[in-house]
């Protein structure tokens, strides 16, 4: 019998129970759509931290100071110094005052306020909207000048250009000369948007801030950000007279271990999903061994005009890999569209559909159901004529 007749006789024959056959796919349809799913929710959300890593620079190294006092202090004129360096392009030295309170007429909330130099734009692939940034006259004379992140502006200001107004913030007075443009969170949670940006001089003087805490080190290209870190290491260790004063974050390393960690975990989410398949299996062997029982008749009469065992064999194989191959192409359709639907139920969380994984898993589901159908069609070629045409 040709290859051809055999599928033939195998869809008249699972479709003449359509709904023992859908039960029986289920597993896969489950397993096959999960698989999918998982993968590609799990793929979107690499390539969403990789581009928030992107819009920061893999070239990005952040030096956070720990400890207090004089002995872990920064100095801003030494730290500067470093730009001449090949192997250090750009320094942003910062402060941070969190729940300042900024007021505009009689409207009044708490924001953070960051105090740094006018690299800080450069290092974090932020722009201005409208007027400028801090500039170096403005480090210089510590001047009382802020610029507001888009969503300060536009709680106290609405759409109206800003730039030339002043504002109190913690009782001091302020010359708005900027408004960023919105950007959103980056990857560690926090937004410019909600920022209110002003000299770093003029931060440390007027609020008290002390030291610096936080410094963007930007390299020139991806390659020397470990040779900048390495120098960083060994200046903040001459400093300190420790390596316990600080710590090091290179943005590479960061995405690396990102990016493993989400592998990793989608990895543990498809094994789970895979039982699925198993499940199904197991659901496939058992309906076809009910199904040899219910035509051991036709098999003794098959088998007494001439069918050989191996003609009975492939005859149940297919039949198991058309009832697994018809669950898996239902559950690739089905993967497909909860991936494709997803984004629109949370569009926070975006899906990259992977069209290897797929195909993996669809050809896998139809192995599935031949491995599990081998038993039973074995059982099925092994009858004898004589007992099959007894059988009642």
């Amino acid at each position: 019998m040709r290859f051809g007749e055999l599928i033939a006789m195998a869809l008249r024959t699972v479709l003449a129970n359509p709904l023992r056959t859908i039960l029986t796919m289920l597993g896969v349809i489950i397993g096959v759509a999960s698989v999918i799913t998982l993968v590609a929710i799990g793929r979107g959300a690499s390539a969403e931290i990789e581009k928030q890593y992107e819009n920061l620079g893999t070239n990005l190294l952040v030096v956070n100071v720990n400890g207090n006092g004089r002995a872990t202090q920064l100095d801003y004129s030494e730290l500067m110094k470093l730009e001449g360096l090949p192997e250090i392009d750009t320094i942003a030295p910062t402060v941070i005052k969190t729940g300042s309170n900024v007021k505009y007429d009689r409207t009044q909330e708490k924001y953070t306020l960051v105090g740094t130099n006018d690299r800080y734009t450069l290092i974090n692939k932020v722009e201005v909207a409208e007027g400028r940034f801090i500039s170096a006259a403005d480090l210089d004379l510590r001047a009382n000048v802020v610029v507001l992140g888009s969503s300060v502006a536009k709680k106290f200001f609405g759409y109206v250009n800003p730039v030339g107004e002043q504002v109190n913030i913690d009782g001091l007075v302020f010359t708005v000369v900027g408004k960023m443009r919105e950007k959103g969170s980056n990857i560690n949670g926090t937004s410019v948007d909600d920022m209110v940006i002003v000299p770093l001089e003029t931060a440390r003087r007027q609020f008290k801030l002390g030291t610096i805490r936080t410094t963007y080190i930007e390299a020139p290209t991806k390659d020397d950000i470990y040779l900048a870190q390495a120098t960083m290491k060994q200046y903040l260790t001459f400093k300190f007279k420790s390596e316990s004063g600080f710590t090091l974050v290179n943005q590479d390393e960061l995405l690396n271990a990102r990016t493993k960690t989400g592998n990793t975990l989608t990895k543990q989410l498809v094994s789970v999903a895979c039982i699925s398949l198993l499940v199904g299996g197991i659901g496939i062997m058992n309906i076809m061994l009910v199904t040899v029982s219910e035509r051991t008749r036709e098999i003794g009469i098959r088998k007494s005009i001439g069918a050989k065992r191996r003609n009975i064999l492939f005859q149940f194989l297919v039949e198991a890999g058309v009832i697994s191959g018809m669950g898996g192409l239902f559950g690739l359709l089905l993967g497909i569209g909860i991936a494709l639907a997803w984004p629109m139920i949370y569009p926070e969380q975006p899906t990259e559909i992977s069209v290897d994984v797929s195909m993996y898993a669809f050809l896998f589901s139809a192995l599935v159901g031949i491995i599990f159908g081998l038993y039973p069609a074995n059982k099925a070629s092994k009858l004898r004529p004589i007992d099959a045409l007894r059988f009642d």
